[in-house]
């Protein structure tokens, strides 16, 4: 049995506010040694329920989070930016089981501790075939195209509200309770790990590889804060205006649905002045 691990930080155990997952902050230093103990947790548990081998994908910021010193030494972990499927790098190799993703949040335009999709803010909403968007619906369905089910999320209690729309039956664990954006009721490291290990235990049972789904065709539309953004989001080939500041697009698989969101982001991102947005 094969599990990857997406490692997300802004729902990992005690992050509340962005210096927390900023990287080079002094509160990020910080809590890397946090989120690195809710990975480790989810990887022991995994083994526990009868794993053989555990991938951690680095899905947060620079993808250069994570304490590799600090995770068992049956972990093996993919570090760094610039891979195909970003968040859920390894899950199109066929090898894969199932899936967790640890430490997410919901969606921009959402409640929830740090709520946003892919960009820190910018993106407003995020819709696909007409349903709002997290980062967790997303991946999910680019994992359903290869089989993969989505076993473990955890995150604050609104991100475990989310995963039942795209993941019903995965375990789910909340580290937090939140409070608003930039606040959480927090539980304790040594409380949150043995919480997702016993969770993750129990969802190794549910790492059943399934019928890939394909067929039909995905739209995502993005509405961001400010015009400009839009525009320069149909730089896209297959980007259009689809509203007031919004564009949408249509890809027949998740997977050339991830990768032209890939893109729009990166080219937004790119259009962001300092100060005014």
């Amino acid at each position: 049995m094969k599990i990857l691990v997406s490692a997300d930080m802004e729902g990992a155990t005690g992050v509340t506010w962005p210096g927390d997952v900023l990287p080079g902050t002094p509160q990020w230093e910080r809590c890397r040694a946090l989120f690195t103990s809710d990975v480790n947790a989810a990887a022991l548990g995994f083994f526990d329920g009868g794993a053989d081998e555990v991938v951690v994908n680095e899905a947060h910021w620079s993808m250069r989070n994570l304490l590799l010193e600090r995770l068992d030494d049956r972990v093996q972990m993919l570090t760094g930016r610039h891979k195909s499927l970003s968040m859920v790098e390894g899950v199109q190799h066929g090898d894969v089981d199932g899936i967790a993703f640890v430490g997410y949040h919901t969606g921009a335009g959402t409640e929830g501790v740090l709520a946003h999709t892919y960009l820190a803010n910018s993106i407003t909403g995020v819709w696909l075939n007409g349903t709002r968007a997290s980062e967790g619906l997303l991946n999910a369905h680019v994992a359903a195209e290869y089989g993969v089910p989505v076993v473990l999320v955890t995150g604050d209690d609104l991100t475990c509200v989310d995963a039942r729309g795209y993941a019903p039956g995965a375990r789910t664990v909340a580290v937090k309770d939140h409070v608003s954006r930039y606040a959480a009721v927090c539980r304790t490291p040594a409380r949150t790990a043995a919480d997702i290990r016993a969770a993750a235990a129990g969802a190794a049972a549910l790492a059943v590889r399934h019928t890939p789904v394909t067929g039909g065709s995905w739209t995502v539309e993005l509405e961001f804060d400010a015009a400009h953004l839009a525009a320069a989001a149909t730089v896209v080939p297959g980007v259009a205006p689809s509203g007031e500041r919004r564009v949408a697009y249509t890809s027949g698989t998740m997977y050339e649905g991830i990768r032209t969101f890939k893109a729009v982001t990166t080219i937004v991102s790119a259009a962001v002045e300092e100060q005014y947005g």
